[in-house]
């Protein structure tokens, strides 16, 4: 059986840490689906907006395309300030 997965946006420093990614905080889970995936999207598009994270304008299509289609743990990469953690539903 595939092992399946839900997603949390975190805000966080631009290191990454794991201490700046507060729970409490960043409190939605997305689930592997693709309503699920759009919605996680539209989550890292109103931290855009809203000056909370940065993507540059030349990284918005990497990050919707793993957000979208691929693994959305990669869109971190693109991301300051934020970041994409995946964990295992059991």
């Amino acid at each position: 059986m595939k092992e399946k997965y839900a997603y949390i946006f975190f805000n966080c420093d631009e290191e990454k840490s794991q201490q700046s990614m507060n729970l409490f905080y960043n409190q939605e889970i997305y689930r592997d689906l693709k309503g699920a995936r759009r919605a996680l999207l539209a989550k890292i598009e109103q931290e855009q907006a809203e000056g909370r994270i940065r993507i540059q304008e030349s990284d918005l299509p990497a990050v919707r395309q793993a957000v979208l289609e691929g693994d959305p743990t990669e869109a971190s990469a693109y991301i300051c300030y934020g970041a994409v953690e995946r964990f295992p539903i059991i």
